[in-house]
């Protein structure tokens, strides 16, 4: 047998290959510049978003498809080249186990960039168990029944493994990513449909690039205008990247100029290797195409970034003014509130002092009520100050340790006649410990004192717990209370500048919104955390601040 074949080759005159890939086998050089040139950018696009981001599963799965191309058009080049028919049965089935997997691939990658996840281990085995019949009868005839000896083209005989269920399989995975993606840009909103449609599109171009070259070659005998197959993959991996990195807000501009000078480079090089003004007209028409194509997405990109930021240096302007517009009127407003707050307030307690003589029980309880009054008056115009200047970022923290429990026992006392006044319960949990802290003690007891008396305003009977505790190297102070609770819907409004409960008012006729956005400010700014959590209306509310302990 091993003589009839060698007889075989020397009848045919194969020419002998050099490194695998280089023989005269080879009738054309397009077939080594579209081959190559797809095999460098499937790697170089492969590599390039693999190291941008590679804890990205998309990115990586990206990877895994880029690197199986390249290997897919290495076999193929081979298959090309070589001589050795033990070679090109070897090669020859890894192909028709790559190719299958790379479909496969496309399927998962499809399904995590547009879920924005990785999916189930159900779906995965969904997805690659057809690829099993492939593995197992690799090496068997049902593949590739032997070696066509008949002829000179350097081909095995493929049994029904290859021949209808790689192409049954590729079908399904094709019409599975369509299923896919239909069905999610129905569900999705307009920025999310726009990213189905491209991502898909790209994807299916890309994988039918893969049969394209076979079915023009079948069809017309021209295997030179076959590479068209290859030709177009490149710009759709190009066009696979492109989403990749848009969606992930890297600079795709200039990762867009970088891959069409790349890709015009090797057109133009491979001019040179060309002998025929038939292939040369080819390539020349191929470069044309992606000049026209990828320039007119860039400049259309260009105009658009132009005219994106004229409008946004004139609408910053805009904000600028309004920014100082509004600065001015918040500290005119609350300076002029405040003085008038601050003069009745003088006026109740003179006559609470005896300076007006002897009033009546009647009025000496007005005047308190008037004092008490423009207490809090006084104390939320501060508070509207204090943040204006926290957001312009001219308040100063004066950050050093500090003994988080001494703060809380304190803001505790200074508290107690006004629960016990409102028939409430205070209690404390806060086991013997060192509760030590860096951070500025005036503002650090802001937060403590917002968050008591946000729990006061909002209870009206039941117990107010004050809790601090100590935890792989954090501390955490929280205020739990038995009061009205907080709505799934009122916690997207908490911490944000004058977010208020939907019914708050009703409770607490003097809120504003400002005292939860003052304490998530000064929370951040000592690189804290702070949130919010409650079972619903009339359950009660927990409130947590985290610091880092020192």
């Amino acid at each position: 047998m091993e003589t009839s074949v060698q007889t075989f080759i020397e009848m045919c005159q194969w020419d002998t290959s050099r490194f695998l890939i280089f023989s005269d086998n080879v009738f054309g050089t397009l077939i080594y510049y579209s081959h190559i040139l797809a095999f460098i950018l499937a790697i170089a696009v492969g590599l390039f978003v693999f190291f941008n981001n590679r804890k990205i599963l998309v990115n990586r799965l990206l990877f895994f498809i880029m690197s199986s191309f390249a290997a897919w058009v290495f076999f193929d080049l081979i298959l090309w080249a070589n001589e050795k028919p033990d070679f090109i049965m070897f090669f020859w089935a890894l192909i028709l186990l790559v190719e299958p997997l790379i479909y496969a691939l496309s399927v998962y990658f499809v399904s995590v960039f547009i879920e924005k996840k990785d999916i189930s281990l159900k779906k995965k085995i969904w997805i690659f168990s057809p690829l099993l019949p492939i593995i197992v009868l690799l090496s068997t005839q049902l593949t590739l029944v032997g070696f066509d000896l008949t002829n000179c083209f350097r081909e095995p005989i493929e049994g029904p493994i290859a021949t209808y269920y790689i192409y049954l399989i590729e079908t399904i995975y094709l019409l599975w990513i369509l299923d896919f993606s239909f069905r999610k840009y129905r569900q999705a909103g307009r920025e999310m449909k726009k990213q189905v449609v491209l991502i898909t599109s790209g994807v299916i171009f890309f994988l039918l690039s893969f049969v394209s070259g076979n079915i023009v070659g079948s069809f017309t005998e021209n295997w030179t205008l076959a590479q068209v197959g290859l030709f177009s993959m490149p710009i759709f991996v190009v066009f696979l990247a492109y989403m990749i990195v848009k969606f992930k807000t890297f600079n795709i501009k200039l990762i867009g100029t970088q891959m069409l000078i790349f890709a015009l480079g090797f057109l133009v090089l491979g001019m040179i290797f060309i002998r025929t003004i038939q292939n040369v007209r080819i390539v020349a028409v191929a470069t044309l195409l992606l000049i026209a194509v990828v320039g007119y997405l860039l400049i259309r990109g260009v105009k658009r970034e132009v005219k994106q930021r004229e409008e946004l240096a004139r609408l910053n302007l805009e904000l600028e003014d309004l920014i100082k517009q509004r600065e001015n009127l918040v500290h005119l407003v609350t300076h002029k509130v405040k003085g008038s707050f601050t003069r009745s307030k003088y006026i109740f307690a003179e006559m609470l002092d005896g300076t007006f003589g002897e009033i009546s029980p009647e009025i000496k309880k007005r005047a308190e009520q008037g004092l008490e009054s423009d207490n809090m008056g006084i104390e939320t115009v501060d508070l509207v100050l204090s943040v204006a200047n926290m957001q312009k970022g001219v308040v100063k923290y004066d950050m050093k340790e500090i003994d988080l429990k001494e703060i809380i026992f304190k803001t505790i006392s200074e508290k107690k006649i006004t629960v016990e006044a409102k028939g409430l319960k205070m209690e404390t949990e806060i086991k013997p410990d060192t509760y030590h802290v860096s951070g500025d003690a005036f503002w650090l007891k802001e937060v403590i004192n917002n968050l008591i008396e946000n729990s006061l305003k909002y209870t009206k009977e039941g117990t107010i717990t004050v809790g601090l505790e100590k935890t792989s190297g954090k501390v955490k102070f929280y205020v739990k209370d038995t009061g009205i609770g907080i709505t799934e819907e009122d916690k997207k409004n908490l911490f944000t500048e004058g977010g208020r409960g939907k019914d708050s008012v009703k409770v607490n006729v003097d809120s504003t919104g400002y005292g939860l956005y003052s304490v998530k400010l000064i929370v951040d700014a000592h690189k804290g955390r702070v949130w919010a959590e409650s079972e619903g209306m009339g359950k009660g509310s927990q409130f947590y601040v985290e610091l880092d302990a020192t």
